[in-house]
């Protein structure tokens, strides 16, 4: 018998009171995914010391790569500017991807730090991904979102 398959994956999709709004997204679709797997749950956000409930978080322009990049920035609903801790937050939670060697996460769709093929800007879904998801991509990690699972 093989071992488990591990797999990186966003801790509210687990049922981990992890969001911004002091919530979670448990997804029983994702739940059933993996049962022949090891998850590691995983939430960036959690690092950047802003706490739960917050005002949501959204990348002004582009996605995680221009943010990455320098040209654009986070900033939460109430206009606060959060990018240095986003950044950070994000490279923290890769050392845990990189810790247990991850070549595959499961992230939240949607979310400005995990949006596999959207996040949010001006409240409305728009194709990019989040920072979290850029970082891993940049090193080669496969991520797919929990709405890709079969």
């Amino acid at each position: 018998m093989s071992e488990p398959k591990i797999v990186l994956v966003s801790a509210c999709l687990l049922g981990i009171n992890c969001r911004y709004d002091g919530g979670n997204k448990r997804d029983h679709k994702t739940l059933q995914w993996l049962k022949d797997k090891l998850p590691i749950p995983i939430c960036p956000e959690l690092f950047s010391g802003l706490g739960f409930p917050r005002p949501s978080a959204e990348i002004e322009k582009g996605d995680g790569f221009t943010l990455l990049a320098g040209k654009t920035r986070v900033v939460l609903k109430n206009g606060k500017e959060v990018t240095r801790e986003f950044i950070q937050a994000s490279k923290e939670a890769l050392k845990i991807a990189n810790f247990y060697s991850v070549d595959l996460a499961l992230l939240k769709e949607r979310s400005p730090t995990c949006g596999v093929n959207y996040i949010y800007n001006q409240g409305k879904p728009v194709r990019g991904v989040g920072i979290f998801t850029a970082l891993l991509l940049k090193q080669g990690i496969k991520v797919i979102s929990e709405q890709e699972i079969e």
